[in-house]
């Protein structure tokens, strides 16, 4: 999953404009998936601290290099065909981001069930166009909803949140400090110490008092004003942070595994 990632990124921008987070404890896992690519754009997190600082952990050497910059966050479970249509919506996304700076552009997946162990947008008013695809404005996230949540936000026209946008790294930054003013600091100071003897150490140092939040529900959930939706399609989309849903997505393509089913229950 995590080489189908860096492949999709490769169609986006430059391997030197790319940065991959890993917990420090999965290198040994993931060094091989990176063979004929450089290590020198790979961060190991000390830590899991959740996705707050599983997003801002990158951001901080982004803004480091390029403050300016414009980024995509790709999470590496996804199951995505065909990959070159989803890329297109990806620079629509960009597009948005470019073309409105402060705005968080989502990507909405159009849902086949009401599944509550996804987030939500409730979608809002049509925002204009971009790439010949309609943006809307964001009215509301569901975030962690109960079965009867998610039916209403299903009935409600909601779209499911795949967790892939694009914002100006400036935009991200001022959130994070509205949202995690705690937290933020802790990333100011190793953006400061990058490409310095100290950068290792303040890094671990930094880990060792991190604030654990959530991204979703901690940041997201909290910028409506600033968040906009395109939603995918002709893409089959597929979150395989759990097994079943490999088993469903190979049914799905009547694709057979090279390993018993009785491993996906």
């Amino acid at each position: 999953m995590l080489q189908h990632t860096l492949a999709r990124a490769d169609l986006l921008s430059s391997r030197d404009r790319q940065i991959t987070v890993i917990r420090r404890t999965h290198l040994c896992d993931a060094q091989p998936q990176f063979a004929g690519r450089s290590l020198d754009t790979v961060i190991l997190q000390p830590e899991n601290c959740d996705t707050g600082a599983g997003i801002f952990l990158p951001l901080t050497y982004v803004r480091a290099r390029d403050p300016n910059a414009t980024v995509v966050i790709h999470p590496s479970d996804h199951f995505i065909y065909p990959e070159k249509k989803f890329v297109e919506i990806l620079r629509s996304l960009v597009q948005v981001a470019e073309h409105y700076p402060h705005q968080l552009a989502l990507l909405g997946v159009p849902p086949e069930s009401a599944e509550p162990d996804y987030g939500w947008i409730i979608p809002g008013e049509d925002f204009g166009w971009v790439g010949g695809r309609k943006i809307k404005r964001v009215h509301s996230f569901v975030e962690k909803p109960s079965p009867e949540q998610a039916r209403k936000a299903l009935n409600s026209g909601g779209v499911w949140n795949a967790f892939v946008f694009a914002a100006s790294v400036e935009t991200l930054w001022g959130m994070g400090l509205r949202c995690f003013p705690e937290m933020m600091p802790l990333f100011e100071r190793l953006g400061g110490a990058i490409g310095t003897p100290g950068e290792s150490e303040i890094l671990n140092g930094i880990y060792r008092i991190m604030p654990v939040h959530n991204f979703s529900t901690g940041l997201i959930t909290r910028v409506v004003d600033q968040a906009s939706l395109i939603e995918l399609d002709g893409v089959f989309w597929s979150d395989w942070g759990r097994p079943e849903r490999i088993g469903e997505t190979l049914r799905l393509m009547d694709k057979t595994p090279a390993f018993p089913w009785a491993c996906l229950v």
